[in-house]
């Protein structure tokens, strides 16, 4: 069975030690780098395309969410785990909208670390439990799709349908049929993995589709 290679970013060595250490005891994982600030991981993750980078985003160099964006464009391939300190809804939000899949607190990496990613390894978000009662995150358990493309008629959908307007009226305002948005809606909840219209809300406020315009 091929392994998960993960590549490890931390500025302080004691900590990138600790996650190695983590991550090497499950037997379908391989550490394959190291890197200590945000530019060197950049520079790591294009010379060893890993599957996966663990990366602390209060490093030198470059700021978690520009380091993030960096990564999602220099090696679209490898999904992002961020690990922080900070348990703040727009914090969230903001890696999240960089490309984050998986958000850990710090304080957590012992339990959550392992479940992260193999939660992200697997296609779904994963934020730390901790975060579950902030109204504008996932409740505890809820993994999304997050490598999945909507068209931009769905996009459209999605967001308004998020805002609230009704069926009737997202036809009006897109010049389709109910019948359209309708299976418009049915797809793009399929392909999310989502079952609720609050689960859609929450998905598309962190994503950034309620700022699409209303024509």
């Amino acid at each position: 069975m091929k392994k998960l290679r993960i590549l490890v970013a931390d500025d302080h060595a004691v900590v990138r030690q600790g996650l190695r250490a983590i991550l090497d005891a499950d037997s379908g994982l391989q550490v394959v780098g190291e890197a200590a600030d945000g530019q060197e991981a950049c520079d790591q993750a294009v010379a060893l395309q890993p599957d996966l980078i663990v990366l602390d985003i209060s490093m030198p160099r470059l700021n978690g969410a520009e380091a993030t964006r960096q990564l999602r464009e220099r090696v679209p391939g490898a999904r992002i785990v961020v690990l922080t300190v900070h348990d703040e809804a727009p914090y969230v939000r903001e890696l999240l909208r960089a490309g984050a899949s998986g958000y850990v607190l710090k304080k957590s990496v012992q339990t959550e670390l392992l479940r992260a990613v193999h939660t992200v390894s697997g296609g779904s978000l994963f934020l730390d439990p901790s975060l579950a009662d902030r109204g504008t995150l996932p409740a505890s358990g809820e993994h999304f799709a997050t490598d999945v493309e909507l068209s931009s008629r769905e996009l459209d959908v999605a967001a308004l349908s998020a805002r609230g307007h009704t069926n009737a009226e997202i036809a009006a305002q897109l010049s389709i049929s109910t019948k359209t948005v309708e299976s418009h809606k049915a797809r793009l909840m399929s392909k999310l993995g989502l079952k609720t219209r609050a689960q859609l809300v929450r998905y598309a406020l962190y994503r950034g589709w309620l700022e699409r315009g209303d024509s």
